[in-house]
């Protein structure tokens, strides 16, 4: 049976969204040569205990020859605290909280390039400049570059693959290839910028890094870079697919959207409620350091985990009617933007952005709505879910 899943072309690997339910929810990939984890009790052990499920992945994956300093995803304690201070200050509530303005001033900003028209495409006018405009104005980067920066992750994404440590395909090191040379372009162009930023402090993110200390010692300039590019890519691919997520969703459920336009205090549940049905970044990589028992299954050390994250937030044994779209959910407890150490610290912004954002759509285009012609066009990636084109009628 063809689901919209297929129509929408969202990756066969995510069969949580196509109402499929796990066997198990700890299943050994032999093809893969990796663990794969479903379940919601399963994930929350694994998130809240870095001890046993180290971040750092890359260590059991052989050949691939990229640096992991500086690097926040694959940190684990102490270090990743240490580094993790050093720009937790640029996402406090306060600080998140009074960016709303600029916030709000770029959405018009941009919509006002649409108005008039009788169509947009909600990624390229909306989704993705608006988040990465506000995190390159925070890292002290060119947000002018953003069609450059829009080129190397598109590459990097298009060739994320169901990866395999025993079938190393030639297909699978070719995208592997592609994807770390667009990595470097982006870690090149930030490393040119924090370069530049010894030389001439600004008050700027990238300044920040580049005269902090940890322990005494200020950081290298791969660490600077490797840091930088987590913050740029992670900074605006969640918001960019929440955004596109959340309209989605509210259009495919039209009694959700009535209630939603009805009463705007419903938009952070509708936006939660978006996180839940379709998480963004699908998957997490872990590592086990010594054997555990996890789902009635006992995992060696030193065995790579991909925790769906995004089937766990479909997991019926804590959501009811998981595959429902439901803004009257409460409680919701997603794990979308992950749970303790590396619990996304970009969140508080990523929601606010989706808030003024979709609110301000709301109000400039009360006939908002899908082009029944133009299907969206979802990521090829099995590990995201997002679009990465949404054709929209404004009239």
């Amino acid at each position: 049976m063809t689901t919209l899943a297929d129509t929408w072309g969202i990756h066969k690997a995510q069969f949580w969204i196509r109402g499929q339910v796990p066997d198990e929810p700890v299943r050994f990939a032999p093809e893969l040569g990796m663990w794969n984890v479903y379940g919601y009790p399963e994930t929350l052990r694994i998130l809240g205990d870095p001890g046993l499920f180290s971040s750092n992945t890359l260590r059991l994956v052989p050949d691939i020859r990229r640096s992991t300093e500086g690097n926040l995803v694959q940190m684990d304690p102490p270090e990743h605290k240490k580094l993790r201070n050093l720009v937790s200050h640029a996402f406090t509530p306060k600080v998140v909280a009074d960016l709303e303005p600029r916030i709000a001033r770029l959405t018009h900003e941009l919509l006002d390039a649409v108005d008039g028209r009788d169509r947009m495409e909600l990624v390229a006018d909306l989704a993705y400049p608006l988040p990465v405009i506000v995190i390159a104005e925070l890292l002290g980067v060119p947000s002018g570059d953003r069609d450059t920066f829009k080129q190397w992750v598109d590459k990097m994404l298009e060739n994320s693959t169901q990866f395999s440590l025993v079938n190393r395909s030639e297909e699978q090191e070719r995208r592997l290839q592609v994807a770390l040379e667009q990595s470097k372009l982006l870690t090149d162009y930030l490393g040119e910028h924090a370069a530049e930023r010894r030389r001439k402090p600004r008050e700027d993110l990238l300044t920040k890094l580049v005269e902090a200390e940890v322990d005494g010692d200020r950081l290298t300039e791969t660490e600077v870079a490797n840091f930088a590019n987590v913050l740029l890519i992670a900074g605006h691919i969640t918001t960019t697919m929440l955004l596109g997520n959340t309209v989605l969703c509210l259009d495919t459920n039209p009694e959700q959207k009535a209630r939603v336009r009805a009463d705007r205090s419903l938009v952070p549940a509708a936006i939660e409620e978006s996180l839940r049905f379709f998480s963004p970044f699908a998957a997490l990589g872990r590592a086990t350091t010594s054997a555990v028992e996890l789902g009635g299954k006992t995992i060696p050390a030193d065995q790579l985990l991909m925790v769906w994250i995004a089937a766990a937030n479909r997991d019926p044994r804590q959501f009811t009617n998981p595959d429902v779209f439901d803004v009257s959910r409460d409680p919701n407890p997603h794990v979308a933007f992950g749970r303790g150490i590396h619990f996304c610290i970009g969140a508080p912004l990523a929601r606010l952005e989706g808030r003024v954002a979709l609110n301000i759509l709301m109000d400039r285009f009360p006939g908002l709505r899908m082009d029944p012609e133009a299907p969206p066009d979802f990521i090829p990636s099995p590990n995201m879910t997002g679009v990465r084109k949404l054709p929209l009628l404004l009239r």
